[in-house]
């Protein structure tokens, strides 16, 4: 049961079956060992697996402990929760309703519970310190024992009363325990509640669910530190060995099938409490099971001990109806695969031997004499020994202490894994004990056994062996579950008796036996001492030279044993006790041994070797003669450089809640970047700054921007940055508007605590910089400062107590595109699984190498020289092979015995390659020493080498370090100048990137690298020196990570190169409120919502597979090419300036402008790279490819660094690329593969051995030195996770070190310990994060402006050149509001000027001469919306804005304040009859309780009477007298319904009208706005239904007002009577300032400011004798606005949008409630019609949103038919009555309008651009389309109408005309000869009755044929229309 290979054993090298067992155990390649006898039992791991994968036997554990299947490695399936309905609570602690739960709060409050109910307490995850109170029947809750509870639920909700929860998840969603498992009433009722004596409600017993007493969770760490007796370690997870060496002795029982216990049918055994013995021989028949008492046993010694009689609560595959019993008492083993074990005579163990350590900390007190170290044990061992404490007590040494290392880590391993995580008792781990102490000692001899003798012991191996023993030996009991039927008595022999510590020894012992000795075992009698004493005696005697481990036990004592384990292998001793050095530690002991001069003996060995004595004399010898004879092979040629700029998406991040990061109160971004204190770093990022073009996009400079403003922005954290840093902060204070990004680059780079610092401020005062100034509380606290940690190794930010959300963690590169390539095509990344796989069979290089006869030396070397550390002999044997490999190539072939082949490759090629390129390239060689000491010493033997050999101009020796730039020599310099064609005579290079192509070893010093990124022409990267001891993933990774690379693919060149480019889109914005949406929510997804580069599509992205789409894909639409240096999008770090510039011999015919273009005003070098898909080639064949890259060859000046937006569109010509000729040049060759690592074996190894995962063991290691495992019993990494399944891997199972800088935040995962400005970038490493979050930087800057700006209309009005030069004008230009008796005399403007009517019929009002030209030619209905005008404007502080708008004034307003709980409404009825509708309305108000003061409620009652308005009179200047009554639809989120600023804080009424069907998501949105539900029958109405059931509303209240108030003695006329009917889309309001000074015609100017609404109202609010006018308006905003619109302050015209309407005056003229279009111009039509005044303020004008959702959008006309896809056009929404025509499913009433707008002239042919006869409209205003004129009559006695009686019409059209038209009436008219009439009525029957009543036959022929009617449904109620023609 878990070997690894199915049954088959491995060849024996005993003849007994016991040492057969042993071996193949030993031998087995899985990290459990097999046990003992395995080969008896073995099955396939197969089943096992499958087993794991979740069907389990133990239905009732499943049923609880809920996630599934064991298996820890695959994260758990979260639990879905389902989204809570709208508007409902969701506050922990609280029901959905909003009443509190929590017992602290509700203990004295009466509670009710009814019969049959019991109150108890459930624990919430997000409430571990309260209880919520519920009511439960007790019918559904165990007894006392643990039985007889119902399956189900049955429960009530005490806060709000809700009864009848049936069912427990429904339950739980509603007391919000917002759980991420299963919800289970086992899981999460926990407690009775009683009453105390005072009556308070209290937590009483623990409900004894079923095991649940074995389930209570203990706190301590150890298992029994806090309970009466130590639980008995017996009954747990044991192996039992028989004691003697013989099979099974029943043969007949099938394997695996045995009972391992009694059954459970004896209520006895239940109740058993005492420490019971058991003893297979003595008591085969009632076999009693070992059970703890209660408070001894936090974890239950086996599963399912008590009875259980029925079937589990669900059916599972484990369970069948036959069971009986799915209960059973075995014991469960757990070494290895923990086979069966049925010896029939166990010896009778003692259980008091047994227990486990009774404390958490190590007891050093030794009770025994103290142990002396030998003074001279160094010297004979060659190594000193490493002596890990293991479990009980550890002696005193004295005596030679130097000479040996103790450690703790194996304790605290053992440890470790005796505390079950948290995770696993909800996994059901909590049935189960821990493994005992013999158990973890068995198994780390088992461990160390099969270690080969190269190999060192790791800890997370030994934490993996137990953790999988552990749960082996669990789903071995599962098996039984699943497999034995249940046996009343089952046979004695089946039992099996656990390792004890007597056997310790002996079995030990035994499993030593078989390695040759590497493992020694020494027993002792009475205490570790004496075992210790032995084994330096051995030692020292020599007999345990091929000892690697010896293993000291002593069992004697009766309460646990003693353990240590001593490393005493030189090679593993060295390894480990280095390992346990800090880094400081390590330098220090480096620079001591080179200080004290310990070194020289090496030194001297290494002459010594020489055959030809010293080699320095050897090399004194070669250089005399050899002098001046030095020929330098550089050649001088250059090449051309382009820039392109990769693809790249942009950081996607959720934004961290809108609550706190407001990006609607930002108006521009500022930034600082943080780096490590590296000069090349600094120099590399400032470069990045400097030519990404992110400061002129961010408006922080102008251009041309200088260096030194670069530098500005990037901080180096060195001693002098707190100053800068201070400046930074000062700024960011001053500057609240501007959003501040602190970019943290190299993020996981100092992570020490400050209080760290506060100890070691003295020695090192840079120690805790990070967290002094990044965590500083004016950078938490700031409001306007979001951090961004930028970083490839993100694991040491991921712990339990990060401040960083994991929603605020961005993966980069989103290797999830939608077949959009992350790199151009003609990229590959390589990073460490790239050449992890690279080393797989199949592979034609390995790019990971380590160098065999270098680790022989080096272990040789270490033996001899035991005292040194082994850095220094790896750097000196290292530094000498570079010697002696310098020494062969150049002359001295004898020295090639004296070095490494594979260091002989690297000199040869490194000398070599300049001599094969005609431009002289070289390649640059990497050697990585850690330790500054030992690199100082390397540059100068090699330096010195160098010289001697005549070498210095053959290849350069450049010393890094973080601390300093880089010296180069002259010589190079000037090369380097060449080839980058600079003139700059002061330059130097400063980044390792610059030294593209110059042949050279690089030796980087520094414990850590600090980002510098290196040119692309690395070939080598030497890391044979790397401190392999120090085995941490973040460790291994970044120092692979130099060697990340991007990699040219080959393209065959007959393709060509596929460069076709969009335009950037930068520009290009899509100009609509998604943007905003885009903006506020998903702050970092604005790349690929408003920048569209691309869409992007999740899939599975580890962190290294980011190339694994870059070949597939041809998307290169979507990549930008930049034509200068631009690089913000992702210019790859490392790539940057990796590309090399193709060699080729021609360099005639130049332009000076091509050579000095990339040079940016006397900047550092322009680094280049290829254009993407060509391979390097000559330069005079690729000129013409190259130059269409680029904008055309122009002066530097012109240059610059342009911003990422602009562009060039490239084709790339073919036509004469030739092959290429240089292709020997090193750099052409390293475009193409990535760099040759060479590692030491360790970490060789570490690589490329996987773990069960899949993954290199590196991925197991501890994810950085600053952090520890939370448990040893947590899952392995999974190959398949994401790296956010990492970032959630690491944030459950890791937590700080006291010295890490999060460890004071407790966060334990809750959400308000996040910080909500935070964010995480991470990547592989050189992938190209700076580019991308550079990228972000413009990104961001760009929605700040976009979010602060909006689309309006901006169309000039139309007509204007048809109004009739009156002799009326209002002639009194400065007058502030209009004079009454002047505005009467003015004549009413019938024609439309508002641009949104351009397609709609004109309305003649005399004998007009218009030409059909004049009228444009109509659009088609599609293009309506998108070619209408707009213009970008910038919100002023009085706008109105939709809910994405966050800021700190108007959150009361909103009623999002967060010390308030959500406003709470009410609903309200409100009556009133309607003469029109002919019945009485009922509307609803949902008037929140802070709105409440503006309406008067009956007494007592609460009825809603009225809404309160204001008197004529009143005079307030901080209140708005006018309701605003906003009818909206589909535009939730969208509409501008916050009109706090634009109201300027004043006081006012604002309701919004909304459709029944929206009622509850507007409420969600706007829950502090006064909603008015329309009826809902209005659901599918248009507006027309909206503003007519406002207007009928309003003079109900008006009159209801008037009477109130009466009483209160104020005259009715004296009631206000004004509403605003305002569009959901007006978002700001301006004036027109005009000056008049002198002649009327001559001396006029104005200009136009933004004003509040507030200033608006008041002014028209304040107008004389404002009663007398029925309709007040304003004009819309166009940025074109003539003069003469302005000039005449009042016209009296159509209003529209937002207009204040006197519902006093118009309380007979009514809206259309049936119209969806134009109602506003019908309504102002009837308004004139009955002598009411229109008055325009025409130096007031609107702006409208541009708004794309919602409004008359919302409605869709479409086929009944529910299959039918064809689209239907407007002429299909008429039809002849009862044909077989397809219904629409659409209002009648807009399938008229719409017919009517496009296909009128099916009606009226004769009207069609026949402009002087119009078509007469009798009553109403409809439509007709552009090409047909109208002219409005009204019927109503007294009504002004236009004077017709000179004028032919070419049309009539009744709708739905009333009794006020007669035949008499329609009599005045005339008609043309052939003029057409239509009828519209509602029904066919009244179409008969009014052409009898109308007496229209006799003018009139009418025929069968005429008759249509709209395409709706006879339930739908369609129109019906008739036509006839004039006679």
């Amino acid at each position: 049961m878990g070997n690894s290979y199915a049954g088959q054993l491995k060849s024996t090298r005993f003849e007994e079956v016991l040492h057969n067992s042993i071996e193949a155990s030993l031998r087995s390649n899985t990290l459990v060992p097999r046990p003992i006898f395995s080969q008896l039992y073995l099955e396939a791991e197969q089943q096992l697996s499958s087993l794991e994968g979740g069907s389990r036997a133990d239905n009732e554990e499943e049923e609880e402990d809920g996630e599934g299947g064991l298996d820890p490695s695959s994260p758990p399936n979260a639990y879905q929760l389902p989204p809570p309905p709208e508007g409902c609570c969701t506050t922990d602690g609280f029901c959905q309703a909003g009443k509190d739960l929590r017992l602290v709060s509700i203990s004295n409050e009466p509670i009710e519970v009814p019969a049959g109910f019991l109150l108890v307490g459930a624990k919430s995850p997000s409430l571990p310190d309260h209880l919520l109170v519920c009511a439960v029947d007790k019918r559904f809750l165990p007894d006392d024992n643990g039985h007889n509870a119902l399956l189900g639920f049955s429960g009530n909700c005490v806060g709000c009363g809700k009864k009848g929860f049936c069912y427990f998840t429904e339950f739980s969603n509603h007391i919000n325990l917002k759980l991420t498992t299963q919800p289970k009433k086992q899981k999460h009722l926990k407690y009775y509640l009683v009453r105390n004596a005072q009556g308070a409600l209290t937590k009483g017993p623990l409900i004894c669910w079923k095991g649940s007493e074995f389930r209570s969770r203990q706190n301590s760490t150890n298992t029994c530190s806090s309970s009466l007796f130590p639980p008995l370690e017996s009954s747990g997870s044991l192996a039992a060995f028989p004691t003697e060496p013989a099979p099974g002795t029943n043969p007949s029982v099938p394997v695996g099938a045995q009972q391992a216990g009694p059954a459970s049918d004896h209520p006895s055994v239940a109740t058993a409490t005492g420490p019971a013995v058991f003893n297979g021989k003595d008591s085969p028949k009632h076999p009693q099971l070992v059970k703890n008492s209660l408070c001894a046993a936090p974890r239950p010694t086996a599963l399912g001990l008590l009875p259980n009689s029925g079937p589990p609560k669900k059916r599972h595959k484990g369970w069948s109806p036959e069971s009986k019993s799915t209960t059973d008492g075995s014991f469960i083993q757990a070494v290895g695969n923990r086979a069966k074990h049925e010896g029939a005579s166990m010896p009778c163990v003692p259980q008091a031997g047994l227990v486990g350590p009774t404390s958490v900390t190590f007891p050093v007190v030794a009770s025994s004499e103290p142990v002396s170290v030998p003074d001279n044990l160094l010297k004979i061992c060659k190594a000193k020994p490493v002596i890990f404490k293991g479990h009980g007590n550890f002696p005193y040494l004295c005596g030679n202490l130097n000479d040996v290392v103790v450690s703790p880590l194996l304790y605290t391993c053992y440890q470790n894994s005796q505390s079950l995580s948290r995770s696993y008792e909800q996994h059901g781990a909590s049935t189960m004990q821990p493994i005992s102490e013999e158990t973890q000692l068995l198994l780390t001899v088992y461990y160390l056994v099969q270690l080969a003798a190269d190999q060192v012991p790791l800890m997370e191996d030994l934490e993996q062996i137990f953790l999988r023993s552990w749960r082996e030996s669990h789903l071995t009991e599962i098996r039984q579950y699943q497999q034995v039927p249940p046996q009343p008595f089952p046979p004695a022999t089946s039992t099996a008796a656990p390792v004890t510590s007597a056997q310790l020894p002996w079995l030990a012992g035994l499993a030593a036996s078989s390695c040759n000795d590497s493992v020694h075992v020494i027993e002792c009698a009475y205490s570790l001492a004496e075992g210790l004493s032995e084994m330096f005696r051995l030692l020292i005697e020599g007999k345990l030279s091929k000892t690697n481990y010896v293993v000291i036990i002593c069992a004697c004592r009766n309460a646990a044993i003693d353990s240590c384990i001593a490393v005493t292998g030189k090679y593993q001793a060295r390894i480990l006790s280095e390992s346990l050095l800090s880094p400081a530690e390590y330098q220090r002991e480096v620079h001591y041994e080179l200080v004290t001069g310990k070194v020289d003996s090496l030194g001297a060995f290494f002459s010594s070797l020489c055959p030809e004595g010293d080699i320095d004399i050897l090399l004194d010898k070669f250089h005399q003669e050899n002098q001046g004879h030095v020929s330098s092979s550089f050649t001088a040629s250059s090449t051309k450089k382009t820039a392109v700029l990769d693809a790249s998406g942009v950081p996607m991040c959720t934004n961290s809640s809108t609550q706190n990061l407001d990006l609607g109160s930002f108006e521009k971004v500022d930034f600082l970047i943080c780096i490590p204190p590296s000069e090349v770093t600094y120099q590399q990022t400032v470069f990045h700054v400097w030519h990404s073009g992110v400061l002129l996009e961010l408006g922080l400079e102008k251009e041309p921007v200088t260096k030194q403003r670069a530098e500005q922005h990037v901080l180096k954290l060195d001693t002098e940055a707190q100053a800068r840093f201070k400046a930074f902060l000062q700024n960011s204070f001053q500057n609240p508007h501007t959003l501040f990004v602190l970019i943290h680059d190299h993020a996981h780079w100092d992570l020490v605590s400050s209080a760290v610092h506060n100890i070691y401020s003295q020695s090192d005062p840079s120690v805790g910089l990070v967290d002094r100034l990044l965590n500083c509380r004016e950078v938490k606290e700031a409001p306007n400062i979001v951090t961004l940690h930028v970083t490839s190794f993100p694991y040491a930010l991921q712990t339990q107590h990060t401040l960083i959300s994991p929603y605020n963690e961005i993966h980069w590169p989103i290797s999830y595109s939608n077949g959009v390539d992350l790199y151009h095509e003609s990229k590959k990344y390589f990073g460490l699984s790239e050449f992890i796989d690279s080393t797989l069979s199949g592979h034609s290089l390995p790019l990971l190498r380590y160098d065999s006869s270098f680790e022989a030396m080096v272990t040789a070397l270490g033996k001899r020289f035991p005292r040194l550390h082994s850095a220094v002999i790896r750097t000196f044997v290292l530094v000498q092979h570079y010697a002696a490999a310098m020494m062969a190539v150049s002359g001295l072939p004898q020295m090639k015995n004296h070095t490494s082949v594979e260091t002989l490759e690297i000199t040869q090629n490194l000398l070599n390659s300049p001599k094969q390129c005609p431009c002289g390239h070289g390649l640059m060689v990497l050697l990585r020493v850690p330790c500054s000491p030992l690199a100082a010493v390397a540059y100068e033997r090699l330096a010195h080498v160098r010289a001697r050999l005549a070498l210095e101009e053959h290849f350069e020796i450049i010393l890094g370090h973080p601390s300093s730039g880089i010296t180069v020599g002259k010589h190079f310099v000037k090369q380097l100048k060449m080839w980058q064609k600079i003139e700059d005579a002061e330059w130097r290079p400063q980044t390792y990137l610059e030294l593209e192509g110059l042949p050279c070893i690089l030796i980087f010093s520094g414990m850590d690298p600090h980002g510098e990124s290196l040119p692309r022409s690395l070939r080598y990267c030497d890391l044979r020196l790397i401190n392999s001891s120090c085995l941490v993933r973040t460790a291994l990774e970044q120092e692979l990570g130099l060697a990340a690379y991007f990699v040219s693919n080959d393209i065959p060149l007959e393709k060509g190169p596929k460069n076709e480019a969009l335009e950037s889109d930068g520009e290009k914005l899509s100009s609509t409120d998604e943007d905003e949406e885009a903006g506020t929510e998903g702050c970092f997804e604005a790349g690929s919502t408003s920048e569209q580069r691309g869409p992007v599509k999740r899939e599975r992205s580890h962190s290294h597979d980011s190339a694994s789409s870059s070949l597939s894909s041809k998307a290169s639409g979507s990549v930008l090419y930049g034509e200068s240096l631009v690089q913000p999008s992702g210019l790859p770090q490392g790539e940057f300036a990796r590309s090399s510039p193709p060699c080729g011999p021609a360099e005639e015919g130049r332009a000076p402008g091509e050579i000095q273009r990339l040079r940016v005003s006397q900047g550092p070098t322009v680094i280049s790279r290829h254009s993407p898909g060509l391979v390097p080639q000559p330069d005079s064949s690729l000129r013409t490819g190259r130059r269409s890259l680029q904008v055309p060859a122009a002066p530097s000046s012109q240059l610059s660094s342009s911003s990422s937006g602009a562009s060039s569109t490239c084709t790339v010509s073919t036509a004469n690329v030739l092959v290429l000729q240089a292709s020997q040049c090193s750099m052409a060759k390293a475009c193409r593969q990535p760099p040759i690592v060479f590692l030491p074996k360790l970490v060789y190894d570490m690589l490329l051995s996987t773990d069960s995962s899949g993954l290199p063991k590196s991925a197991s290691l501890l994810p950085s030195p600053s952090v520890m495992w939370t448990s040893s019993f947590r899952p392995l990494l999974s190959k398949m996770m994401t790296s956010t399944e990492q970032s959630l891997y690491y944030r459950q199972w890791t937590v700080p070190r006291p010295s890490h800088m999060d460890y004071g935040n407790r966060a334990e995962g809750r959400v308000d310990s996040f910080h909500p400005r935070r964010l995480l970038l991470s990547g592989p490493p050189q992938i190209g994060k700076t580019g991308a979050y550079l990228q972000f930087l413009s990104i961001l800057s760009r929605m700040l402006i976009r979010l602060t700006e909006v689309d309006v209309y901006d169309e000039e009005e139309i007509n204007t050149g048809l109004q009739e030069e009156s002799d009326w004008h209002y002639l009194q230009l400065t007058d502030p509001w209009p004079d009454l008796e002047l505005f009467q005399k003015m004549p009413f403007d019938y024609i439309i000027h508002d641009p949104k009517y351009e397609d709609a019929s004109m309305i003649c009002s005399h004998h007009q001469s218009i030409k059909s030209e004049d009228r444009g030619m109509s659009r088609k209905p599609e293009d309506l919306y998108v070619r209408r005008q707009t213009a970008r404007m910038r919100l002023s502080k009085y706008a109105a804005y939709n809910t994405y708008h966050h800021c700190e004034q108007c959150q009361q307003y909103m009623g999002f304040h967060p010390h308030y709980q959500l406003s709470e409404s009410t609903l309200h009825v409100f009556a009133f009859s309607c003469s029109m509708l002919g019945e009485e309305i009922q509307l609803h108000f949902i008037i929140p309780k802070s709105k409440e003061y503006h309406f008067v409620f009956s007494q007592p009652g609460g009825q809603l009477e009225s809404m309160r308005l204001p008197l004529v009179t009143d005079k307030s200047y901080e209140h708005i007298k006018s309701p605003t009554f906003t009818p909206t639809t589909g535009r939730h989120e969208h509409g501008l319904f916050n009109l706090y600023h634009a109201m300027d804080g004043a006081n006012h009424l604002h309701v919004l009208v909304v459709k029944e069907y929206e009622m509850a998501i507007y409420k969600k949105y706007w829950p502090n706005h006064i909603m008015l539900v329309l009826p809902s029958i209005f659901n599918s109405a248009g507006v027309g239904a909206a503003h007519f059931l406002i207007k009928e509303l309003c003079y109900h209240n008006l009159e209801l007002e008037r009477n109130r108030q009466e009483e209160l003695g104020v005259k009715p006329q004296d009631i206000w009577p004004f509403i605003v009917i305002s569009d959901d889309s007006c978002v700001m309001w301006n004036v027109a300032d005009v000056d008049c000074a002198g002649d009327r015609s001559r001396e006029f100017s104005w200009s136009e400011r933004n004003v509040s609404l507030k200033h608006i109202m008041q002014h028209i609010e304040a107008s004389p004798n404002i009663t007398h006018y029925a309709l007040i308006g304003m004009r819309k905003w166009a940025s074109k606005t003539r003069s003469r619109e302005v000039q005449e302050p009042f016209s009296r015209c159509h209003v529209h949008d937002f207009i204040i309407l006197n519902v006093d005056l118009t309380q007979n003229v009514q809206y259309n409630q049936n119209r969806f279009t134009c109602d506003d111009v019908d309504f102002n039509l009837r308004v004139h019609s009955a002598g009411l005044l229109l008055c325009r303020f025409n130096r007031f004008s609107v702006m409208k949103k541009q708004i794309a959702v919602g409004g008359h959008r919302s409605f869709h006309i479409t086929s009944k038919v529910a299959d039918s896809s064809v689209a239907i056009v407007p002429s299909q929404y008429i039809c002849a009555p009862d044909s077989k025509h397809t219904f629409l499913a659409a209002p009648a009433q807009l399938l008229l309008e719409k017919f009517l707008q496009y296909h009128s002239h099916r009606f009226f042919p004769l009207s069609l651009k026949n402009h002087s006869h119009p078509v007469l409209s009798v009553d109403c205003y409809l439509n007709l389309g552009p090409q047909i004129s109208v002219c409005y009559v009204s019927s109503r006695p007294h009504s002004l109408n236009v004077s017709c009686s000179d004028m032919m019409f070419s049309g009539l059209l009744l709708y739905l005309c009333d009794s006020f038209v007669g035949a008499s009436f329609l009599k005045k008219f005339h008609f043309l000869k052939g003029a057409t009439l239509c009828v519209i009525c509602q029904d066919r029957n009244s179409l008969r009755q009014t052409v009898v009543r109308l007496e229209l036959e006799e003018e009139w022929q009418f025929r069968l044929r005429d008759e249509f009617q709209t395409a709706n449904a006879k339930e739908d109620r369609p129109l019906f229309f008739l036509t006839a023609r004039h006679i």
